[in-house]
């Protein structure tokens, strides 16, 4: 249930700084999506009191309007980024393997995308496929509210595969310039209580590829999530507003415990896979056989250590890299992904009631969340409906084995946990919490109803 304490412990400290110092007096809901489908452009503003900005670039006119050196967009049925004729090679020495590689390479540069929420963190998402012998790089530029920039910080090196013929997916360390740092798959200003913000940014992706081999990545879907969450230890109750129950499979974190170690090792590692996984399977995709033929046949639900091999941060040391979750599940045939921040249940009950269940990251202790059984300072559940008392239907995959993972639990104490940046440990520290993280995965050709839904929360 617990990710690794090296990464989360710093990145909570980091969020905890960052939060503003003024406690939220309500908790508004994420901001339309500002999409670009119209060649750049901006799309609808946001709600006077949005915490949450979402940015994508997605059609064949988003791909035309960025700069392009060595790429070309593609209009399909599918609109997506390639490699053309590659601007150059460069030498990349893998830390994870010590192997270093020449590689043919081209850019793509967004256009500058002005934030409707001056913010303190970033959280990039992108959907793409990658053949073996091919990668790619997001990097992050933000203009601070001073009229300064950051550095081009990396957000993550990623491929799909995990073979020789592939580097080895990793975020970046130690990347800072003394105003905001990358704590592993967050961009972070350092102390927000400066008044510094981010109030615009540029994405930037690199293609890569084997010299000679004709291959290219092929980009689908490229954003980010820009917020500021104020400081908060609760946050007001939202109203019941739906009865609703999703059929996701149950899928169990622990029943892996001491798998593949190489992979964290299953058990409470595992709890971002694992909720992947479920919702994967959900709509109808996943491994087959033949991906599957690695997996120990003695071991349940083959599919959960394919997630997790396929999720996992080499440097991260981890399966709980949250932009990786989201671009392994796209990787299944028609799915879309992204990673966002919602504003209340209210929103979760928006997506629900369209069949999209929604992954949410929160920490507690035992006693803040009646039922659960366990305490943990960072955890993954899918939220799958509603109960006629408003209360959380949740598939948690904390439990022993998979007919267990079902759970009800209580609406404010859920909403409590997930949303709020601040709460005491078991030690009485003070110390962070997401503040409404989650994961949303859907097909790339929603019904009405889901497209409505998807953009009311921000992500169409």
């Amino acid at each position: 249930m617990t990710t690794p304490t090296s990464r989360r412990t710093v990145l909570a400290a980091a969020i905890a700084t960052v939060a503003a110092a003024a406690t939220a007096a309500s908790v508004p809901a994420a901001s339309a999506a500002p999409s670009h489908s119209a060649g750049g452009g901006p799309g609808p503003r946001p709600r006077a009191k949005a915490l949450v900005d979402n940015g994508f670039w997605t059609s064949y006119a988003d791909w035309h309007a960025g700069a392009a050196d060595g790429t070309r967009a593609v209009a399909a049925a599918r609109p997506g980024l390639v490699l053309s004729t590659p601007a150059g090679r460069s030498d990349y020495a893998d830390p994870h393997t010590g192997k270093t590689a020449s590689w043919e390479y081209g850019t793509w540069t967004s256009p500058v995308h002005r934030s409707a929420v001056p913010a303190t963190e970033v959280i990039a998402s992108w959907n793409a496929e990658t053949p073996a012998g091919t990668w790619l790089q997001v990097e992050f530029q933000g203009s601070y509210s001073d009229r300064t920039k950051t550095p081009w910080y990396v957000l993550g090196r990623w491929t799909s595969g995990d073979t020789d013929a592939d580097i080895r997916r990793t975020s970046v360390d130690g990347q800072s310039d003394g105003r905001s740092s990358i704590w592993t798959d967050t961009f972070a200003v350092d102390d927000a209580t400066t008044g510094l913000r981010v109030v615009s940014y540029q994405l930037r992706l690199t293609l890569y590829r084997k010299p000679g081999s004709g291959l290219t990545p092929t980009v689908h879907r490229l954003g980010a999530m820009a917020s500021d969450i104020p400081d908060r230890f609760t946050v007001p109750a939202s109203s019941p507003g739906l009865v609703r129950e999703l059929p996701v499979p149950r899928l169990s974190q622990d029943i892996h415990a001491g798998q593949y170690p190489e992979y964290d090792g299953g058990g409470e590692a595992w709890c971002s896979p694992t909720s992947s996984a479920m919702i994967i399977q959900y709509w109808g995709r996943g491994p087959s056989a033949k991906d599957l033929a690695w997996v120990n046949p003695e071991y349940a639900d083959p599919q959960v250590c394919h997630s997790a091999r396929y999720t996992f941060d080499y440097q991260y040391d981890g399966c709980g890299n949250w932009p990786f979750n989201a671009a392994y599940a796209a990787t299944y045939k028609d799915m879309s992904s992204a990673v966002t921040r919602l504003g209340s249940l209210g929103d979760v009950e928006t997506l629900v009631g369209a069949g999209i269940p929604v992954i949410t990251s929160q920490s507690f202790l035992e006693k803040e969340l009646t039922g659960s059984g366990y305490g943990t300072s960072g955890h993954l559940m899918t939220v799958i409906g509603f109960t006629a008392d408003g209360d959380v239907i949740a598939n948690d995959p904390a439990s022993p084995d998979d007919d267990a993972v079902r759970r009800v639990y209580r609406r404010h104490e859920w909403e409590t946990i997930w949303l709020r940046t601040k709460r005491y440990n078991a030690a009485g520290d003070v110390v962070s919490g997401t503040g409404g993280v989650c994961y949303v995965y859907w097909p790339t050709n929603p019904t009405a109803a889901q497209r409505r839904a998807l953009r009311k929360v921000g992500l169409l």
